[in-house]
């Protein structure tokens, strides 16, 4: 794979160890015309992508993504690092990254954002994700995400979401889910259920906890407006 390009020189290793885990290899540059000229010595088809930190100076760090934005072949995707203090600075200049990311840094949401990146352009590994709009579950790597930000979710919490995302619209009672997701020889009680519905809609947050919806004196199923296999 070509690599990521990474703008300044001092990445922080949060970002560094994100791009390892996509598959890539990486160099850092600390100017556009380093990134030009490191381009042009070590990959043979140009960037993958990538990741511009401008926690310290976002003016030059958007002046670093304008340079890779306005070349022949623009350098995609593209991903800007920042402050939420920095987040009215973007006004106008969202044609110069496609997404952003906010400190402090996380390697599994960096890793999901470079990765759902890729997917959408067509550019991804052969990992299965199911989205919903913000939400991601990945098949794969049995992570769940929302606008990028990874749910630290434990196994079986992972595996009721999937479970219900994998069959949306279908209703299913609490007996069921017991039996189809702990497994037949498990012997807890139907609240087991309850508890970990309630714990999934807490960590998906007000906005997504809609998402599972509850069905009177029947049980659960998962609200698929948006749903979509990738």
């Amino acid at each position: 794979m070509d690599p990521f390009v990474c703008f300044p020189s001092a990445t922080p290793a949060e970002i560094l160890l994100a791009i390892t885990e996509t598959g890539h290899p990486y160099a850092c540059v600390a100017s556009a015309a380093e990134a030009e000229a490191t381009e042009m010595e070590r990959s043979e088809f140009g960037w993958s992508g990538a990741v511009v930190v401008g926690t310290e100076n976002l003016t030059e760090a958007l002046a670093v993504c304008r340079s890779l934005r306005k070349r022949e072949s623009p350098v995609s995707p593209l991903l800007l690092v920042l402050n939420a203090e920095q987040l009215d600075q973007l006004s106008l200049r969202e044609d110069l990254f496609d997404d952003f990311v906010l400190t402090p840094l996380r390697v599994p949401e960096l890793t999901t954002r470079i990765t759902t990146l890729l997917v959408r352009q067509g550019r991804g590994s052969d990992e299965e994700v199911l989205e919903c709009g913000p939400l991601q579950i990945n098949l794969t790597t049995y992570q769940a995400a929302v606008s990028g930000k990874v749910l630290d979710l434990t196994y079986m919490e992972y595996e009721l979401l999937r479970f219900l995302a994998s069959h949306p619209t279908k209703v299913f009672t609490r007996e069921t889910l017991l039996s189809r997701v702990w497994g037949y020889e498990y012997y807890g009680g139907a609240r087991t259920v309850d508890v970990h519905i309630r714990r999934l809609r807490a960590k998906l947050g007000e906005s997504h906890a809609q998402l599972i919806q509850t069905v009177r004196s029947v049980g659960y199923r998962f609200g698929t407006q948006g749903w979509t296999p990738k």
